[in-house]
C-alpha cells in the first residue's frame, strides 16, 4: 500500500512537471495575441501634411486670392507646414500686403522659398519671404531691391523728397513691424527699401534675415524636422516632418481663367479683337455675330486693364493707328497712311504696358502678328463702305432713280400725266410738256409722284 502511494505521488509530480512548461507557452501565446490584437485596434499615426504653394510671376490681387485659399485650405485640413515657393519680380503693394496678413494670420506655420535656382523674390516679394516663419532660399537666387515706385499711366513718376521719404518710411515701418517679431534684422533689410540693395542667398543667410539655405522642397522639410519655431503670436511651436505627404494646391479654373487674362499678351489680343468687332459692326450693321465678339472681348480687356499699368500714351497710339487706316481707304496716299497706321500701333503695343514693378510688356511678335491682320481688315472694310456708297439701290423705290420709262398719258408741264415703267403705271409730273410714246427719266420720287424730264435723243 505504502508502494503504491509513493508511486501515484512520483506521477503526479512528473505531470506536474510537464504542465508547467505548457501552461507558460500558452500564457505567453494569449499575450502576444492580445497585443497584437490591440495594436490593430489603434491606428497607425497619419502622416504630416505639408501643403505646397506657388508664387510664380508678378504678385497681382489673383495670385493675392489664390494664396488666401490655399492658406485656409491647409488650415482646414490641419497641416503641418505650408510652403510657399517663389519666383517673382515683384507687383503690386496692395497684394502684397494682402498676402503678408495671411502669412502673419495663418493658424499653419508658414516658410518661403525662393526656388529654383537663379529665381528671385525681389521686391514684393522680399516682403513676403521675410514675413513667413521660415524664410529659405535655394543655392543661386538672390532678394531685395524692394524700394517702392509710384507708377501712373504705366510710367515711374519723379516724386518731391518729402514725398518720397514718407513712402519710404511707410514702407520700412511695415517691413520692422514684422521682421523684428521674427527675429530677422530689420535694420539690414531696410537698405533693401533705403538704398534699393539686394542680397544672395549667402549674404541673406549671414546677414540672419533668412533662416537656412535648402537645395529643393524635400531637403528643406529635412532640415526643419524637429525644429522648434517661435509663431508670430510668440507661441513655439515644434515642427514633425518626418515622411511627410505632399500635396500641391492648384489654382483653381476661375483663377487660371483670370490669370491668363492679365498676362500682357492676352490683354493686348482682347483689346484689338474688340476694336475690330465694334468697328466691323459699325461699318457693317446687321452682321451681329462681331459685334457680340468685340464687345465681350473689349469688356475682358476692361477688366484686365483694372489689373495691369497700363500707359495711356499707348491707348492713343492705338486709336491713332485705327484713324490713320480709315483714312487710308478714304484718301489716295500710296500706302503712307497705311504704314504710319501700322507703326503707330506697334509702338502702342510696345508703350501699353511697360511698368518698372514688372519688367515686361507686350511681346514684339504677338504685336506684330495682331497689327498686320488689323491693318489689312480695317483698309478692306472701309473701301467696302465707301464703296457701297456709290452702289445703286436694288430694292424700293429708289432703284427708280435714273431709270427710264415710256410715257402712256401725255404729261403737260408742271401737270400729272401716266407713264410705263418697270411694267408698272405710275403718275409723274415734267417741267416740259412730253407727248405719249416719248422716253423719260426719273430724276426724283416724292411720295407716289415720279418727277421726270424728257429723254433727248441724238
Amino acid at each position: 500500500m505504502t508502494h503504491k502511494i509513493r508511486r501515484g505521488t512520483a506521477c503526479r509530480a512528473r505531470l506536474s512537471a510537464g504542465l508547467l512548461p505548457a501552461a507558460l507557452l500558452l500564457v505567453l501565446v494569449t499575450l502576444c495575441v492580445g497585443v497584437a490584437f490591440s495594436s490593430a485596434d489603434q491606428p497607425a499615426a497619419p502622416a504630416p501634411l505639408v501643403s505646397v504653394l506657388h508664387i510664380d510671376g508678378d504678385v497681382e490681387p489673383i495670385l493675392a486670392t489664390y494664396l488666401d485659399e490655399g492658406l485656409t485650405d491647409a488650415a482646414q485640413r490641419h497641416a503641418a507646414l505650408v510652403v510657399i515657393t517663389m519666383d517673382t519680380p515683384g507687383g503690386l503693394s496692395d497684394s502684397m500686403k494682402d498676402i503678408v496678413q495671411h502669412i502673419l494670420a495663418s493658424p499653419v506655420p508658414v516658410a518661403v522659398y525662393v526656388t529654383p535656382n537663379g529665381a528671385r523674390g525681389a521686391s514684393a516679394g522680399f516682403y513676403i519671404l521675410l514675413s513667413a516663419d521660415i524664410a529659405a532660399m535655394a543655392p543661386g537666387t538672390h532678394t531685395g531691391a524692394a524700394s517702392p515706385i509710384m507708377v501712373f499711366g504705366g510710367v515711374p513718376t519723379q516724386l518731391d523728397e518729402v514725398f518720397r521719404k514718407k513712402i519710404n518710411n511707410d514702407a520700412m515701418a511695415f517691413l520692422r513691424s514684422f521682421t523684428e517679431k521674427r527675429g530677422r534684422n530689420p535694420t539690414l533689410a531696410e537698405t533693401a527699401i533705403t538704398d534699393a540693395k539686394a542680397f544672395t542667398d549667402k549674404e541673406a543667410l549671414d546677414a540672419k534675415m533668412i533662416d537656412l539655405i535648402a537645395n529643393s522642397v524635400d531637403d528643406l522639410l529635412r532640415q526643419l524636422d524637429g525644429r522648434t519655431i517661435t509663431r508670430f503670436d510668440g507661441s513655439k511651436v515644434t515642427l514633425a516632418l518626418h515622411n511627410p505627404v505632399q500635396t500641391s494646391f492648384e489654382l483653381s479654373s476661375r483663377e487660371k481663367f483670370l490669370s491668363r487674362l492679365v498676362e500682357p499678351d492676352i490683354f493686348f489680343v482682347l483689346l484689338i479683337v474688340g476694336v475690330l468687332g465694334l468697328y466691323t459692326e459699325f461699318t457693317h450693321p446687321g452682321v451681329i455675330a462681331p459685334g457680340v465678339i468685340g464687345g465681350i472681348c473689349l469688356i475682358l480687356a476692361l477688366y484686365a486693364m483694372h489689373f495691369l499699368p497700363v500707359n495711356l500714351a499707348g491707348v492713343f497710339l492705338i486709336l491713332l493707328a485705327l484713324a490713320f487706316f480709315i483714312m487710308e481707304a478714304k484718301f489716295t496716299s500710296h500706302g503712307v497712311l497705311a504704314a504710319g497706321g501700322i507703326v503707330s500701333m506697334l509702338l502702342g503695343a510696345m508703350f501699353l504696358i511697360r511698368s518698372p514693378l514688372t519688367g515686361f510688356g507686350v511681346s514684339f511678335f504677338v504685336s506684330l502678328a495682331v497689327t498686320l491682320p488689323f491693318a489689312l481688315i480695317a483698309v478692306f472694310l472701309m473701301r467696302l463702305v465707301l464703296r457701297s456708297r456709290k452702289w445703286k439701290s436694288a430694292t424700293g423705290k429708289e432703284e427708280l432713280l435714273g431709270e427710264q420709262g415710256i410715257v402712256v398719258e401725255a404729261l403737260p408741264a408742271g401737270a400729272e400725266g401716266i407713264i410705263r415703267i418697270h411694267g408698272e403705271l405710275w403718275r409723274a409730273i415734267s417741267q416740259q410738256p412730253v407727248p405719249p410714246g416719248s422716253t423719260v427719266r426719273v430724276l426724283r420720287i416724292e411720295g407716289l409722284q415720279l418727277f421726270v424730264e424728257p429723254v433727248t435723243t441724238s
